[in-house]
């Protein structure tokens, strides 16, 4: 018997794997007929480190109200492709816990697709994948969605 997955989880991060973990996840929901998140998580504390010293409250709210504006496109994409039920989220904190464990936790998400990588080699070195952790720690299934071969 298939598994029957009754509302999946799709974090994306604006990274390249993004189009073809959402295309996948749109393909699972139609053929489960089931619910859609799509989650960004935003980490405030990347930009406090990497811009040197704290983010104002401006800065933030651009920002997570440009990421609202894509998500809602996505959002369309979902619909327009036959996907009934589809919510988007943004969150703020880290994306480990937040995408193992304490959005499906709120939302009982029985699947994540999570794209393979959104960091570069050095980052992934230094960080870790947000990927990696995910399969390790989620309180659900998980499905490492790889990127698309670039076509020459």
């Amino acid at each position: 018997m298939l598994q029957q997955y009754k509302n999946i989880l799709a974090p994306i991060d604006g990274s390249k794997v993004t189009d073809t973990v959402l295309k996948k996840a749109i393909e699972v929901a139609k053929r489960n007929d089931t619910h859609l998140d799509i989650l960004n998580v935003l980490e405030v504390n990347q930009f406090s480190d990497t811009y040197g010293g704290a983010v104002s409250g401006d800065v933030i709210y651009k920002l997570s109200e440009d990421v609202q504006k894509r998500l809602s496109e996505l959002k369309k994409q979902a619909e327009d492709a036959g996907v009934k039920d589809v919510s988007v989220h943004v969150r703020f904190g880290n994306p480990k816990p937040v995408i193992a464990t304490e959005f499906p936790k709120d939302h009982h998400n029985e699947l994540i697709m999570i794209g393979s990588t959104g960091l570069n080699a050095l980052e992934r070195l230094m960080v870790g994948s947000v990927a990696t952790y995910v399969s390790r720690n989620a309180i659900c299934d998980v499905l490492v969605v790889k990127p698309e071969p670039e076509t020459k």
